[in-house]
């Protein structure tokens, strides 16, 4: 596609006429490997997952309204180990992570009784570079449990699955990050709460609205645990959950969406994509489903509260979930055994889910934001496409690549690299026939998420 001046004066023309050259070839090309990233992804370690798994079960249940202060039951005990698992973790990061143990008072609601103490235990490991350090991704899973009736507090919810397992990524992905380098800030958590109403997670996202947090993505994995379901088994792929409309959306957004066909490209979805690459890049052998929906039905997560604060987030889940081994009594029935035993986690299938988090976590933190300001030009009638953008703060960026797709794909199926410009026209293609986006590529060819541009004038 041909590039043409944004206006005719011959300062702009001065200005831009450097991106007539092809820009230099990056490092890191689509569909190749970051060196480090890949070694990060191959050392999770299968066998420490289900260590993960197997402790937090033994603790019997862990319930939100179970023992705070009993070592060996409850979920005090289950706070405390995943207080210490974080700590050891953090000794190997030189002094850039920290952890915290994030209590409130959960004042009395439908599902807490009476005032609660709810604890978060929270790992956060700091960006390197000055620019990009504010910028915070978060991966989390849900330490406590439940059993069938979502207030009994007694019985044993060992909780293996659900969600022990999402634990275990947030957990193993520390580890293998923490003696890493990133430009940006990785936040890696164990969250309570979430059966009782997902109550860990909106405090956490809350409190990061409230201190003006740069959350430019959120993952929860719940349910991870298992490629073997009622609807057979999938062993070689997890489900991304990603809404379109966004949750927080105002009145005066929506009008924009409705006006230009935005429905499939809110910042969780592009989130959505880039994990889907990620997957493809590092994991070949196991696939980044996307789901363009924001949950299942009857059943939501702790993505929720961080969409509902206007940050991009999605959830991870396992393709055939088992009833019988989710929110049930432990017992054997008609010769059939119920409850979330550890029995039923295959710890070599978090395993993989984990890779795909670590990959994607990776090459967020290592990659440059997606452009601020994308905008297509609608001053008149044409059929071209102008988009600007803002440039980088970034010190290594190397450039930026227009993408685009016909309206009805569900993935960027063409990209252009335009040079270290802030606008570019795609010619002879029609905003009005395809969506477009625009994502920025650093020295060592890390690329950001896609920005999807709105109309300026």
């Amino acid at each position: 596609m041909a590039l043409r001046l944004v206006n005719g004066s011959l300062l702009a023309a001065v200005l831009l006429a450097g991106v007539l050259t092809p820009p230099a070839e990056p490092a890191v090309r689509p569909g190749q490997r970051d060196g480090e990233i890949a070694r990060m992804v191959e050392e999770v370690d299968e066998g420490n997952i289900q260590r993960i798994i197997t402790t937090l079960a033994s603790f019997g249940t862990r319930h939100t309204l179970s023992s705070q202060d009993d070592p060996a039951r409850g979920i005090g005990a289950a706070r405390d180990w995943i207080y210490g698992e974080f700590g050891k973790i953090a000794a190997t990061s030189g002094g850039r992570m920290t952890v915290e143990k994030q209590s409130f008072v959960q004042p009395v609601s439908p599902r807490i009784p009476q005032p609660t103490v709810i604890t978060n235990v929270v790992a956060t490991l700091r960006g390197t570079q000055p620019q990009s350090a504010g910028r915070t991704y978060v991966v989390s899973g849900h330490y406590d449990s439940r059993c069938t009736d979502v207030m009994n507090f007694t019985c044993d919810a060992p909780g293996a699955d659900d969600d022990a397992s999402g634990a275990a990524v947030a957990l193993e992905a520390a580890r293998v990050m923490a003696r890493r380098d990133f430009d940006a800030t990785v936040v890696f958590m164990a969250v309570a709460g979430e059966e009782q109403g997902l109550y860990g997670s909106a405090h956490y996202a809350a409190e990061a609205k409230k201190n003006n947090t740069d959350i430019q993505g959120m993952f929860t994995n719940d349910i991870v645990g298992s490629a073997d379901g009622e609807n057979g088994r999938a062993p070689n792929a997890v489900r991304v959950f990603s809404e379109g409309v966004p949750t927080a959306e105002t009145p005066a957004q929506a009008s924009v969406r409705q006006a230009v066909g935005g429905e499939n490209d809110g910042v969780s979805r592009q989130l959505a994509r880039f994990v889907r690459d990620a997957a493809q890049t590092y994991t070949p052998r196991m696939d980044a489903t996307l789901l363009y929906r924001r949950d299942r039905y009857l059943r939501g997560g702790d993505q929720i509260p961080f969409l509902q604060q206007g940050y991009p987030a999605l959830r991870f889940t396992e393709v055939n979930e088992d009833y019988a081994h989710q929110h049930q009594d432990v017992r054997v029935e008609n010769g059939q055994q119920f409850g979330d035993l550890a029995r039923f986690v295959e710890y070599d299938y978090t395993a993989r889910v984990t890779r795909i988090n670590v990959a994607a976590l990776a090459s967020l933190a290592r990659a440059p934001e997606a452009p601020k300001g994308a905008g297509i030009r609608t001053t008149q009638l044409t059929n071209d496409t102008d988009l600007v953008w803002n440039a980088s703060p970034a010190p290594d960026i190397a450039g930026y690549e227009v993408v685009w797709r016909d309206t009805t794909e569900p993935v960027w199926t063409h990209v252009q690299p335009v040079g270290n410009v802030t606008a570019y026209t795609v010619a002879g293609r029609s905003k009005d026939n395809f969506q477009f986006g625009v994502r920025a590529v650093d020295t060592a060819g890390h690329r950001s998420p896609v920005a999807y541009p709105l109309p300026v004038s």
